[in-house]
């Protein structure tokens, strides 16, 4: 008789900031046929910092890789903050070095509103506050924030994640990462994290290697 083929399980940790990332990638993952692990965590008290520990006490996890998303607009509030930022950039790069679990720093520049902001068809590239309370009629960015179904409000009609990826594809990146990815095997490989301090005054984001590397 012969054995059962094995089913590999394409399983992703994921750790977010915010409610409104948490949200997004919640909604996704209970729709497609990845299994994703989400950390949420609270950065109010101790910024990039809190990420580094978090993702310390979880390296043990077993998983095909490892997504770290940030937001950009805290590296400017105080060296602390920038420090704090450059440690988080070290420890992927020093995993990613190791051939541990890739690590995929995800930084949104300057934040994920403004990447929530290019799912939408209209959006002209304006100050995103304005954009959410004006256009999208939110009383403020903090209920569009804690939106629960966010997800399915960024992709539907005409808008949706598509115009996200075709719009930051090929822009100047504060952070991206270089990789294979091994479908059959679900093997997963990061050859550099670049790191380009003259693009802070871009707004962008590498959240295309998310959705590429997950084959969403």
């Amino acid at each position: 008789m012969s054995r059962p083929k094995r089913i590999l399980r394409k399983r992703f940790e994921v750790f977010c900031e915010g409610d409104t990332e948490y949200h997004y990638i919640d909604h996704m993952r209970k729709n497609q046929g990845v299994e994703i692990s989400l950390q949420p965590i609270n950065m109010r008290g101790g910024g990039y910092r809190s990420f580094l520990e978090k993702i310390k006490e979880k390296s043990q996890t077993n998983c095909i890789a490892k997504f770290i998303i940030v937001d950009a607009d805290r590296i400017s509030n105080s060296e602390e903050e920038k420090a704090g930022f450059l440690e988080l950039v070290e420890y992927c790069q020093i995993k990613n070095l190791r051939k541990a679990a890739p690590h995929f720093l995800i930084v949104d520049n300057p934040d994920f509103e403004y990447a929530a902001c290019l799912h939408f068809t209209e959006y002209k590239g304006q100050a995103t506050d304005s954009y959410i309370t004006r256009e999208l009629g939110f009383s403020s960015v903090d209920k569009f924030k804690s939106r629960e179904d966010i997800y399915a409000l960024l992709n539907s009609a005409e808008n949706g994640y598509k115009n996200l990826l075709e719009r930051i594809a090929g822009k100047p990146k504060l952070l991206y990462n270089t990789y294979k990815v091994r479908r059959k095997s679900f093997d997963v490989e990061i050859e550099k994290t670049v790191l380009d301090f003259d693009n802070f005054t871009r707004r962008g984001s590498n959240l295309d290697e998310f959705f590429d590397v997950i084959d969403w």
